[in-house]
């Protein structure tokens, strides 16, 4: 048994249900409300956005493929998740779960990546929502210069994105408002964007020609850099099919956003496993009928990377419903910001519960809101900044990179837990533990195998900043420090 000064050390099962009795916040999601937040969070970056770049430089009209196959991995780490949501129903989501079982360290690391997926992920989703507000100036013939709309790097001088600078301190200032009000609009915003989704399935079927889908996979060929330089690598093929499943990964990053709001639950030990299956589900379905959809009715490399859905219909000639698609992808995304800076407060909120942050910034609830307003600021600031002068691909491959390693993470977590605490009480239990967890790791492993080079360099830098945060500050500050 590690000692109360390794690195390994554990929180103690019944840590976390004093937590639970002590906890502030306001439990008011229903179990139907959980699965519209994971709707909420799924729907949107992936159908809206990050179809165009998979398909259009990586997997042609294979993207379909790329979304099972990322969905498959997504099936397996939420089997585990809907475990540990049961036996650990608290906001640190996979943090937590990994606090309780496997060590201090391991959760560390893991919290620490859950920062980066939840900030990438809603830096990614501003960046795309600037995108479609743009174009739905455009449809009203109002314009808004080029160094307002883009990051230096895309517009090639001095520009700042003001547009996702500005919705994201909307999204902060809803957030602070309350759990109650955050779920109510994005009911809302999650109604709309599933009509219109359908919408898109089932009127766009009408206008697929078949033609688009030959040859399915496209034939490999070297990658370019900017400047149109063979990189050693190759997009298409097999490889480029995997290559956009590491992609589209972070359209799928809502289910366990979910879990992060086990604090907020009425029942959290049944509706939570429940909404997280039940939204990776639903979700996938309309991911893949959506990418069947766009490819076949305009050819792959017509499609636009910011608005690709918008543009299929433009492309097929069907200009009234670009206006329908445009304002519902413009609200749709804002959903998907709201759980994801909700998630990332949650998981910041728990680890300074542990003492593993400060308590003071991460901590504190607002007297009248109850909600975590000091560090729902810092994360609007941190946000609004990177998405006002990052590309999007760039931060989605590193939202992508976090992501499967928290899903690896949590499929060899669970594992752990049902060998060392067999009789521990499990409301869920995931079915063929023995073959669902290693699975899930494996498959989340391989997938990070594909990601872009300069990807792995960023993330390895991050990792090794967190590294340093906890020798420096988290082990020394930690609650466990105080346990004899």
């Amino acid at each position: 048994m590690a000692s109360n000064q390794s690195v390994w050390r554990k929180k103690p099962i019944a840590a976390y249900e004093a937590d639970l009795q002590k906890s502030e916040l306001k439990r008011v999601l229903t179990r139907w409300g959980l699965v519209s937040l994971g709707i909420g969070a799924i729907i949107g970056g992936g159908i809206f956005t990050l179809t165009g770049i998979a398909a259009h430089d990586h997997a042609g009209p294979a993207l379909a493929l790329s979304f099972i196959i990322a969905g498959v991995g997504c099936l397996f780490a939420s089997l585990c998740y809907a475990e540990f949501a049961s036996v650990l129903p608290v906001e640190g989501s996979a943090y937590a779960y990994a606090y309780g079982t496997v060590g201090e360290l391991f959760a560390w690391f893991i919290g620490w990546n859950l920062i980066l997926e939840y900030m990438m992920g809603a830096t990614t989703v501003a960046v795309a929502w600037s995108g479609y507000f743009n174009k739905l100036l455009h449809l009203f013939g109002l314009h808004i210069p080029d160094y307002l709309t883009n990051d230096p790097v895309t517009h090639g001088g001095p520009a700042f994105n003001l547009l996702a600078f500005f919705i994201t301190w909307v999204i902060t200032a809803i957030l602070i408002k309350g759990i109650k009000e955050a779920a109510s609009t994005n009911n809302v915003i999650v109604v709309l964007k599933v009509a219109v989704v359908l919408f898109v399935i089932i009127a766009g079927a009408f206008f697929v020609d078949t033609a688009n889908w030959t040859p399915f996979i496209p034939n490999e060929v070297p990658a370019l850099d900017e400047a149109g330089n063979p990189t050693g690598a190759m997009n298409f093929g097999v490889g480029g099919v995997l290559t956009a499943a590491t992609i589209v990964f972070f359209a799928y990053i809502g289910f366990d956003a979910v879990s992060t709001q086990a604090g907020e639950a009425i029942n959290p030990k049944k509706d939570v496993p429940f909404a997280i299956i039940a939204s990776l589900i639903i979700c996938t379905i309309l991911y893949i009928a959506v990418s069947l959809v766009l490819t076949g009715m305009v050819p792959y490399t017509e499609l636009d990377l910011k608005a690709p859905v918008a543009s299929a219909f433009d492309g097929a000639g069907i200009t009234w419903a670009v206006y329908l698609i445009t304002i519902a992808a413009t609200a749709g995304l804002m959903s998907v910001m709201l759980v994801m800076m909700l998630g990332q407060t949650r998981i910041f909120l728990g680890m300074s519960k542990d003492g593993l942050l400060p308590h003071g910034m991460f901590g504190t609830l607002h007297s009248k809101f109850k909600t975590p307003y000091r560090s729902t600021i810092l994360v609007g600031f941190i946000i609004s900044v990177v998405a006002a002068l990052t590309p999007i691909n760039n931060v989605s491959e590193m939202c992508s990179m976090g992501t499967l390693l928290a899903f690896a993470m949590v499929c060899i977590a669970v594992l752990v837990l049902r060998v060392k605490q067999p009789h521990l009480e499990r409301p869920y239990k995931t079915p063929f533990i023995y073959l669902v967890a290693p699975l899930g790791a494996g498959f989340n492993f391989f997938l990070m195998s594909y990601v872009r080079e300069h990807t792995w360099y960023a993330f390895l830098i991050w990792g090794a900043i967190g590294i340093l945060v906890y020798f420096l500050y988290s082990r020394r500050n930690s609650n466990l420090n105080a346990i004899k």
